[in-house]
């Protein structure tokens, strides 16, 4: 019996990871381990910001820490992964294990219509020190500017970021995977 619950736990696995041409979510409900996927970090400073932060792998966890700042016009640190596949269609939302600092953060989606730097989707979630799965309903993401087209189609996404945002504050914020519903 443990032979073949470890065996069914590793094919989960494994089916959440990419699949060449068939992008990173190959099953609904499958959790995405954050190592499954490419991440970059970008800081406020591309606008002349002074924020600073980093992101890094922790095992197969994926941190962004560091100080946010609005002085000069900043405020931000984040950390993007590219979805080139987008979403699946039938997708209606988000699934986050996250744990942080206390502190507010938020999902930035961008789509095939957010060519600006500063056009995004975005919706907020809340982080303590203990892991929490958390749902974002892709309903509830707000476009980040009046001349963005409401209504977020899933297909259209083409990268999700995690952000610390909008305030002076330290971020610490930790990411375990992600999936739809």
């Amino acid at each position: 019996m443990i032979a073949r619950r470890a065996v069914i736990a590793a094919a989960a696995c494994l089916l959440a990871r990419p699949v060449a041409g068939q992008g990173i979510f190959v099953m609904a409900d499958a959790w995405i381990p954050a190592d499954a996927v490419d991440w970059r970090y970008l800081g406020d400073s591309v606008m002349g910001g002074v924020s600073r932060g980093q992101a890094r792998l922790e095992g197969t966890v994926l941190r962004l820490s560091g100080t946010v700042s609005t002085e000069n016009r900043g405020g931000f640190i984040q950390a993007r992964t590219e979805l080139p596949e987008g979403l699946p269609e039938a997708a209606t939302g988000l699934r986050l294990r996250v744990r942080g600092n206390g502190e507010r953060y938020f999902i930035h989606l961008r789509t095939t219509r957010t060519a600006l730097p500063w056009q995004y989707y975005q919706q907020g979630f809340e982080t303590g020190p203990d892991w929490v799965d958390v749902t974002l309903p892709l309903a509830d993401f707000a476009p980040s500017g009046r001349m963005m087209a409401g209504g977020l189609r899933p297909g259209d996404v083409r990268s999700l970021g995690l952000v610390a945002y909008g305030r002076d504050h330290q971020a610490d914020v930790s990411l375990a995977g992600f999936g739809v519903f």
